[in-house]
């Protein structure tokens, strides 16, 4: 499995961007995704996690109300849909995928990942 993230990008707060994850091969439709964030200095922490069908998601506190993560099995494609964007969004955001069809929120339990792309929000 590979994976593309993109759709990184300079915003101001309050803005909005939507991440993309796109995989490669035929398992994605049954593998649970999800998204971390690495910011400078800080260690990689969980954003959200959705499972193979799509109907269970779980956030970190911090972006509950403002993320959405969604999927298209249809086109193996994750999403992030970020708004209300605020200065301590500033990471490098990784997209992730399992083994497993069910979701975690711990990166040790992900075993494909993406380059990351990088979105900073200035105040």
């Amino acid at each position: 499995v590979q994976l593309q993230a993109s759709g990184g990008g300079l915003v101001q707060a309050g803005g909005a961007l939507r991440l993309s994850c796109a995989a490669s091969g035929r398992a994605f439709g049954t593998q649970a995704m999800g998204w971390f964030r690495q910011a400078p200095g800080k260690e990689r922490e969980f954003v959200a996690t959705i499972n193979w069908s799509g109907d269970i998601t779980y956030y970190a506190d911090f972006v509950k109300g403002r993320f959405t993560i969604s999927r298209d099995n249809a086109k193996n494609t994750m999403y992030l849909q970020m708004n209300s964007l605020k200065p301590e969004d500033t990471a490098v955001y990784y997209c992730a995928a399992r083994r497993s069809s069910y979701s975690s929120t711990s990166p040790s339990e992900y075993k494909y990942w993406g380059q990351g792309t990088k979105v900073t929000v200035s105040s």
